[in-house]
């Protein structure tokens, strides 16, 4: 079949929209068609009452279905330690975490990114709200850099368990008391 040239470059311009489209709407679809909400100085943690703003390193929220307004969590090890529990049973529309590569440790701001698709930090030396945090990155090569400076271990969200998500420190196994 001879197709005219300029009808075959409207023909590949039109498929090269649709997959951006399609790759847009599979974004939106992973996220639970949900958006992240930006923290102001009034944000607070679901957990504990602390104003978010207040506290070094990244922030978390998780979306449910049938509640307008997402939850927040003064760190990620919070954030995990909520929906990792076998007992959570509200539905997770999305979860979004602050992705470090594009925000500062010391006032996170904006950044937030689906947080199934980030990489984490777990065991570093460096400190969040809550003490012992898992730092969150958009690129598993931020995630590596900050490991090297920091120490820990570069794992992907699905590869994070209940264990390395606890909220005691290590606090029920101290046996020096």
């Amino acid at each position: 079949m001879n197709i005219p040239r300029p009808l075959r470059r409207l023909g590949l311009a039109a498929g090269l929209g649709a997959c951006v489209l399609l790759a847009a709407c599979g974004d939106a679809a992973r996220s639970g068609g949900a958006t992240p909400v930006e923290i102001t100085r009034d944000t607070y943690c679901a957990l504990d009452g602390m104003l978010l703003a207040d506290y070094p390193g990244p922030k978390a929220q998780i979306h449910y279905d049938g509640q307008p307004e997402p939850e927040f969590f003064c760190d990620t090890t919070e954030m995990f330690a909520i929906y990792l529990k076998p007992e959570q049973a509200r539905k997770v529309r999305a979860v979004f975490v602050q992705d470090l590569d594009k925000t500062r440790w010391d006032a996170p701001q904006g950044a937030w990114i689906d947080a199934r698709t980030a990489y984490y930090v777990v065991g570093s030396s460096k400190r969040g709200a809550m003490g012992p945090t898992i730092p969150s990155f958009g690129s598993e090569a931020g995630a590596r850099k900050f490991a090297e400076a920091q120490g820990g271990q570069v794992l992907p969200f699905a590869a994070i368990t209940p264990d390395m998500a606890r909220l005691d420190g290590g606090a029920l196994h101290d046996q020096k008391m």
